[in-house]
């Protein structure tokens, strides 16, 4: 008789070797003693298996539940729950193409269609060197230098199409590649055991650090005093929506007939909170009412 298989994973997982076993088990047990309860060790940990075979394994899930006291099911919940653990193979280098709202308008969406052409990868998947896996991200907090790429979550800020080719190419070639802000590149590998807590040991890579650039500034600068205020004056009699001649188009109207004036209200946190009387869903109901009593 032909056995068919459903696809359910065979329990239990495998253990690791002996020796890679006692290795991690000594590193987790510096992680937890970190914490005041075990279970809170769980992502680092996660970051600790990761950092063995690049991805989170049966075989790390089982570790990470026999040394916090979980469930296989617990930690299976929190690991692909987060987007920064991996649950397949993946390759050296994880770049990751913003292509939320502000970097897919400025560009993200052209540089993550011809990084795919150019690599020969759809979404989420490994040139067959196994050296980059592409894909596309959610917002990374630096939409000030949009378009971004990354590379192991380190910035490459203001990117086009060509630069973020010129980026996978040099990373498939071996070639030093020198983030935006912070220090020089290391694998995947080895920036989720960074991520785990340990001390990053390559030379020069802790003192470079990575500050905020000139454009994330601005605000706080504009806040000291630093930099003169630049600010748009709110016009007595904008151009009207609707075009000259048009109806609506006399002057001092807003861009909608029903609009308050800029006089009345600069600001929507100047504007009066609706009442019951001005309220469209209560003067509706009031409408009605008055219709029925009229029929009636």
């Amino acid at each position: 008789m032909t056995e068919v298989s459903l696809g359910i994973p065979e329990m239990p997982a495998p253990d690791y070797p002996a020796d890679v076993r006692a290795r991690l088990e000594s590193d987790a047990r510096e992680v937890i003693a970190r914490y005041p309860g075990s279970r809170s060790a769980l992502l680092p940990l996660l970051h600790l298996v990761q950092s063995e075979e690049g991805h989170v394994t049966r075989t790390g899930i089982r570790f990470c539940a026999e040394l916090l006291d979980l469930t296989t099911a617990e930690v299976t919940a929190v690991a692909t729950f987060y987007t920064m653990y991996r649950r397949k193979p993946s390759g050296d280098y994880q770049v990751g193409v913003c292509t939320n709202t502000l970097c897919a308008v400025m560009g993200g969406d052209a540089i993550f269609e011809e990084l795919q052409r150019h690599l020969g990868v759809g979404n989420d998947e490994t040139t067959a060197d196994g050296k980059v896996t592409l894909e596309h991200i959610e917002c990374n907090a630096a939409c000030d230098f949009a378009p971004v790429v990354m590379v192991n979550w380190e910035f490459f800020d203001n990117q086009t199409p060509e630069s973020a080719k010129a980026l996978v190419d040099d990373l498939i070639a071996g070639r030093e590649v020198r983030p935006t802000r912070g220090a020089p590149l290391c694998t995947y590998k080895e920036t989720a055991r960074i991520l785990a807590g340990f001390t990053d040991e390559r030379e020069g890579a802790v003192e470079a650090g990575g500050s905020a650039g000139p454009a994330s500034l601005a605000g706080l600068r504009l806040h000291r005093g630093e930099a003169p205020a630049r600010t748009v004056p709110q016009q007595a009699n904008p151009p009207s929506a609707f075009g000259e001649g048009a109806p609506g188009a006399e002057a001092g109207t807003h861009a909608t007939p029903t609009s308050p004036s800029p006089a009345e209200h600069p600001s929507s946190h100047d504007a009066p909170l609706p009442t019951s009387d001005s309220d469209p869903a209560r003067a509706d109901h009031g409408t009605e009412r008055t219709t029925e009593e009229d029929g009636e």
